[in-house]
């Protein structure tokens, strides 16, 4: 029988919603939903774990950190609601990976095209830094995003946090040190011969300083889309 990626990825997201395995992190994220910050003083924040966004049919997946405490722990939808995101989804609109450039809510109307986009960590954690610990609870979460996604051919990581964690969970050897750019063949539980692409995180610190640039994040969201591109027999 044929693998449902979709209906998967569904109950695969409302479980995501509904854990609470992780003290700290479930503290910390109801805390903020209940202190908020002032600019969104007037909005029922999410609280919650945050889910993917994107259908589990695409061939590529984009792998974050981990929820922004104001940003998807507010909105409730991955990348959606801070500056990171911001930066992300106008590159992905770009490329052809969505289908408008900005993301505020999650009835905004944006729709991600033939690709996913998700974290390492599914609960927004105090100071963006989540434990080793906390990473591993989230794995099993991880194992059965990769295992739906039957048509993955390349994930993008947004940092070395996210690439440790996908290339731990992959068994990649060896594993290339992470920089901007840096390609690392990879083997997918669908047995697709694939690859990861590293890429700075968009985060303020980095886009603010130069580190990345629009042009660099573009550079490596194109790869991706070509890599992702289904092949004509």
């Amino acid at each position: 029988m044929a693998v449902d990626s979709n209906r998967l990825i569904a109950q695969l997201d409302a479980d995501i919603v509904n854990c609470r395995q992780c003290p700290r992190l479930v503290a910390w994220r109801e805390d903020v939903a209940i202190e908020k910050r002032a600019a969104y003083r007037d909005e029922q924040y999410w609280g919650k774990a945050v889910p993917g966004f994107g259908p589990g049919s695409a061939s590529v997946l984009v792998m974050g950190l981990a929820p922004a405490a104001h940003g998807a722990n507010r909105t409730g939808r991955v990348f959606t609601g801070d500056r990171s995101g911001d930066w992300l989804f106008r590159s992905l609109h770009r490329v052809g990976l969505a289908s408008q450039p900005v993301s505020t809510h999650i009835n905004d109307g944006l729709q991600l095209i033939n690709c996913r986009v998700g974290a390492a960590v599914r609960c927004a954690p105090p100071g963006n830094a989540p434990t080793p610990e906390e990473r591993d609870a989230c794995a099993p979460f991880l194992e059965r995003e990769l295992g739906a996604m039957t048509a993955l051919r390349v994930i993008v990581v947004l940092g070395n946090f996210a690439y440790q964690a996908i290339a731990s969970h992959l068994g990649v050897r060896p594993r290339p040190k992470f920089g901007h750019g840096v390609e690392v063949p990879t083997v997918f539980p669908n047995g697709y011969h694939g690859a990861l692409l590293c890429s700075f995180h968009p985060s303020q610190q980095n886009t603010f300083t130069g580190k990345l640039t629009e042009d660099m994040l573009d550079s490596v969201m194109h790869r991706a889309a070509a890599l992702g591109k289904p092949q004509l027999d």
